[in-house]
């Protein structure tokens, strides 16, 4: 039977019959929500990003999360455990991913959402943030708070190097063991040079320098100890200079510490100064534009 007979299927769909035309409207109707849901389901994230707030003890994590969170200043004290909280994007702040976007469209609303994680900076409470970078699958940057006021000081400074080692080293690892040639999402790094109201803190370019020397040190100190034990030095075979690699912290060569080693491994660092509380008020811009590009 030809297609332009009386009782093909051709003439049976173009034929004016009821059930051709029940068929064609619940196509029309139908097909449109179906594909809107397949499409929606696959562009909209099934997690909201998430930012990690790391960082020494004092240095502001908290009052960061509480000025996000209240858009107001409050007392904080020291945290014990992480707290985590849903928020938006403040306004005045558009995210990257939304910049063509108009105020009103609900996926521009929708990217401004995002988690804020603050992980306690005690040195024997770090590994609730340590233990995130394992696995970070939503999180989409950290933000290392310092005291730029404390970096001056030496054993300030030791102690927030030590830490940035620590989770610089983490973000390396998870780079290098990766099981494609792709390598995993970056994860940027924002060093939140924090209390710049204080007199005595230091402006960020030069926390940043503070921050790579005492980095270059911990990395000397650190490889030291692994020889002394001796890591990396032929008492476990030939998994000794790789293991020794592993925990060696940006570039293999001897020399000093740069934050631009780390692009190589896809953690992009950059030192930007403000502060959360100050007679004058806040100055948290740097930070929350930081964010907007990473959305």
């Amino acid at each position: 039977m030809a297609w332009y007979d009386e009782d093909s299927w051709a003439t049976a769909a173009f034929a004016p019959r009821l059930a051709t035309m029940a068929l064609t409207l619940a196509l029309v109707l139908v097909l449109p929500i179906l594909l809107h849901q397949f499409v929606y389901r696959r562009v909209t994230p099934t997690a909201l990003p998430t930012f990690l707030l790391v960082g020494p003890s004092g240095a502001g994590k908290t009052a960061l999360l509480t000025l996000t969170e209240r858009k107001t200043v409050a007392p904080t004290h020291t945290s014990t455990s992480p707290l985590t909280i849903e928020t938006l994007l403040p306004d005045g702040f558009t995210p990257s991913s939304s910049q063509f976007r108009s105020p009103g469209d609900p996926a521009y609303e929708r990217a401004r959402r995002f988690l804020l994680v603050d992980t306690p900076g005690h040195g024997k409470l770090r590994h609730f943030a340590t233990a995130q970078l394992v696995n970070p699958t939503h999180v989409r940057g950290i933000v290392f708070v310092v005291d730029a006021a404390s970096i001056a000081e030496e054993a300030g400074l030791t102690e927030a190097a030590e830490y940035l080692h620590d989770v610089l080293l983490a973000l390396q690892k998870r780079y290098t063991g990766a099981r494609t040639s792709k390598g995993p999402k970056e994860i940027p790094v924002l060093i939140a040079a924090n209390k710049l109201d204080l007199f005595t803190a230091l402006p960020p370019h030069l926390v940043g320098r503070a921050l790579e020397k005492a980095v270059s040190e911990v990395r000397k100190s650190r490889a030291k100890g692994l020889k002394d034990s001796g890591v990396g030095m032929g008492m476990g075979g030939e998994d000794d200079g790789v293991d020794e690699e592993r925990e060696w912290l940006g570039e293999g060569g001897e020399g000093n510490f740069e934050f631009r080693h780390m692009e190589e491994v896809g953690t992009g660092v950059v030192v930007k100064g403000g502060n959360v509380l100050g007679g004058e008020g806040t100055d948290v811009q740097a930070w929350y534009e930081w964010i907007a590009e990473q959305l």
